[in-house]
């Protein structure tokens, strides 16, 4: 019998203790609005997670739901900075641990500030990222608190 695979953000989960559960899709599957469709689940309820650089340097997360885009201005003023824009992919790996397509929120290399639309509070779970293409998450807001600190905010066009 085939050992389950499992993520960085898995392990992290489990070591804490949190409920989550995973569910797998088509790893041909790279669009979050293909995905949540993959995943017969509204795509409200399914979100990427967006890493970013500031004029400052430093790195900020972003969690928005599939089919809504990051407003970097709106962003960039939740982390009281000028200006923030999307990292480049290739530097997505050696900064988080993960590739484009695949980054969870949960067990990056580094803890960054981290900034979940507003969308997501009212929810009872949403879908993350399990840290590989194929593979996503169903966790809580709350239960991901205890594993990443974060806040809301209306950060979405």
């Amino acid at each position: 019998m085939k050992k389950e695979e499992k993520t960085n953000a898995m392990r992290f989960l489990e070591n804490k203790k949190i409920n989550f559960e995973v569910l797998r899709y088509d790893s041909s599957i790279v669009n979050g609005l293909d995905v949540a469709n993959a995943l017969n689940e509204n795509p409200n309820t399914v979100f990427k997670t967006l890493v970013t650089v500031a004029k400052s340097k430093i790195n900020y997360v972003f969690i928005v739901p599939v089919n809504k885009e990051l407003d970097l201005k709106k962003a960039a003023k939740t982390v009281n900075e000028k200006s923030i824009d999307m990292i480049k992919s290739k530097e997505l790996l050696p900064l988080t641990g993960y590739i484009h397509g695949g980054c969870s929120p949960i067990g990056m290399k580094k803890l960054f500030k981290t900034v979940i639309d507003i969308s997501a509070k009212p929810l009872e779970f949403f879908y993350v990222s399990a840290g590989k293409i194929g593979m996503q998450l169903k966790i809580s807001p709350n239960d991901l608190l205890k594993t990443v600190p974060f806040t809301f905010a209306d950060i979405v066009k």
